[in-house]
């Protein structure tokens, strides 16, 4: 007897084996998953550009002072 477990997703507190999802629902959820991922990226690519702006804002300080 195999002891695997199927995986489950987690909505509104409410848990659900994925493998009961109807295809639309599968559909949904892998747009959320790509949704939360892009937005990940975002948000990285958010702290990357600060950095780089302050970076700029210093920069420009320093040679506003010369």
């Amino acid at each position: 007897m195999s002891n695997t477990q199927q995986p489950n997703v987690i909505i509104d507190g409410k848990e659900y084996p994925i493998s009961s999802l109807s295809d639309n629902a599968k559909g949904q959820l892998a747009s959320i998953r790509a949704c939360e991922q892009k937005l990940r990226a975002l948000q990285q690519e958010a702290a990357l550009l600060q950095t780089a702006r302050n970076a700029y804002a210093s920069a420009l300080k320093v040679e506003l002072n010369k």
